[in-house]
């Protein structure tokens, strides 16, 4: 089976860099994982290639990104999260929610996310405070959106290709890829020219990995001539970091008087991931050690 694959690099003399992913395995993981309809699989797919490319850019192992798509149609808030190397998860409110093919035959992305609302990233990187940048959405296409984001909140002019092709029959996820590139300090408006000439190529490379063909082929057939230089790559995967100790660091933090009701009321809790659906269950005894360890600790009665 074909491995997804990121893979960075530079182009025109360095003055422009460049993630390209194939996450077509993730996002048919997520679409598993969440039973998602067709036009969320697309939605939340694109949201998670992107959110995947922009972690493998992180410097740091414990530097993560979380992106929020939270339009005025029916998806709700769709949320990934991205970690080093690739990595990310994510969920959308309402995930089996169909709409209607639109009159192009193609799904109705934007009626499932809105043409309104907000694109919020927060990137943290290990400082006292994250970075949080939010821009208006402009489109609900996602990919136009992230590019309007970056251009305006974070002042880095970007092209951005975002898709996910399933099959009409059975939604099956064929293909999922997306490209970013972006300017370098030193860049020319000569080097943004070179890029730009081949925009309208761009769109193929998700039809050309749903048709099998490899990614680094694709790039370079596609960078002929901008000078490309391949500098690393990556296994990205779907893949959640949640766990029983994290939750249980939640459930203290709720409070004792709040973990005291949880014991004389229902005497256990059950806990699900919202990234993987996965459930975690705390008995009587565990809730009460979980009780002494916050009194121990000096928590509140709050």
């Amino acid at each position: 089976m074909k491995q997804d694959q990121i893979i960075h690099g530079m182009l025109v003399d360095r003055a422009l860099r460049f993630a390209a992913i194939d996450g077509t395995q993730l996002v048919r993981d997520a679409q598993q994982t969440h039973s998602l309809s067709r036009v969320a699989t697309a939605a939340l797919g694109r949201q998670l290639l992107m959110t995947s490319m922009v972690a493998s850019l992180c410097k740091s192992a414990s530097d993560t990104v979380t992106t929020v798509l939270a339009g005025n149609g029916p998806s709700g808030n769709l949320v990934c999260v991205g970690r080093n190397g690739g990595l990310v998860k994510g969920y959308a409110t309402n995930p089996d929610v169909e709409l209607p093919l639109r009159s192009d035959g193609k799904l109705d992305v934007r009626g499932y996310i809105g043409a309104s609302g907000k694109l919020t990233m927060i990137r943290d990187l290990g400082l006292k405070e994250p970075y949080v940048g939010m821009c208006n959405l402009i489109s609900g296409e996602i990919a136009e959106d992230f590019a309007q984001y970056f251009t305006v909140s974070e002042q880095q002019p970007s092209i951005v290709y975002l898709g996910v092709h399933e099959n009409a029959s059975d939604a099956f996820v064929t293909g999922a890829g997306g490209l970013l590139i972006q300017t370098m300090p030193n860049c020319s408006d000569e080097a943004v020219d070179r890029v730009m000439r081949i925009a309208d190529r761009i769109p193929s490379i998700g039809t050309r990995i749903a048709e099998g063909e490899p990614l680094e082929a694709i790039l370079r057939d596609l960078f002929t001539d901008l000078d490309a230089e391949y500098t690393n790559r990556l296994t990205p995967a779907f893949s959640c970091d949640c766990s029983r100790e994290r939750l249980e660091r939640a459930l203290i933090s709720i409070g004792k008087t709040e973990l005291r009701d949880l014991i004389d009321q229902d005497g256990k809790a059950e806990l699900t991931c919202q990234f993987c659906g996965k459930t975690y269950h705390f008995d009587r005894q565990a809730l009460e050690a979980l009780l002494a360890e916050a009194s121990d600790n000096g928590g509140t009665d709050d």
